[in-house]
């Protein structure tokens, strides 16, 4: 049995779930959330928790168990305290500001790049090196921030570029000096 599937997720208080056949939706404080899962996985309401089921100790469904419950814990979490990601940028120069509901980047390139956020996401900049990605969705989140860092990875040799809070950028040897005789 899948530990994580077999694992009731706890309902707080004021989190609604209505359950059609396979699309769950999932309302809180925050918003809602609605997701269709797959058709072979059951998921009921039972004495303030979700839980899902799994027809068969088939592997496919044994991968689908744990995925299926992990969806529908990030939903809960989601509508109750929300996703953020926290982006740092490291380069002289290199500095984001927001304008309206755009981001705009300064990374070196001859031209500012812009980034429109979807709905549901929310990009704060409180330092102009610090950029924060916040939303209920956590793949949104997640796509959003990754969509920002694509904008000018963290290179290896001087460590400049935006890169995740925290992340550990490996950094190389630059080119040896000419050896004189």
């Amino acid at each position: 049995m899948s530990r994580i599937g077999k694992q009731p997720i706890p309902l707080p208080a004021g989190v609604e779930v209505n359950i059609d056949g396979n699309t769950v939706r999932v309302k809180g404080a925050k918003g809602e959330l609605s997701r269709t899962l797959h058709p072979d996985m059951q998921v009921a309401v039972e004495d303030g928790h979700i839980v899902v089921r799994r027809p068969s100790d088939e592997p496919r469904h044994r991968a689908l168990h744990g995925l299926t419950r992990t969806l529908v814990a990030n939903m809960v979490t989601g509508v109750t305290e929300g996703f953020q990601k926290s982006l740092e940028i490291r380069g002289v120069g290199y500095r984001a500001a927001m304008q309206g509901n755009k981001l705009v980047l300064s990374l070196g390139y001859s031209h500012p790049v812009e980034i429109e956020p979807p709905a549901g996401i929310e990009i704060e900049v409180p330092r102009p090196t610090q950029i924060i990605v916040r939303g209920i969705d956590k793949e949104l989140v997640g796509e959003v921030a990754a969509r920002v860092r694509k904008t000018r990875p963290a290179e290896p040799y001087l460590g400049k570029g935006v890169r995740y809070e925290g992340e550990r950028v490996r950094r190389k040897a630059g080119k040896a000096g000419k050896v004189s005789d």
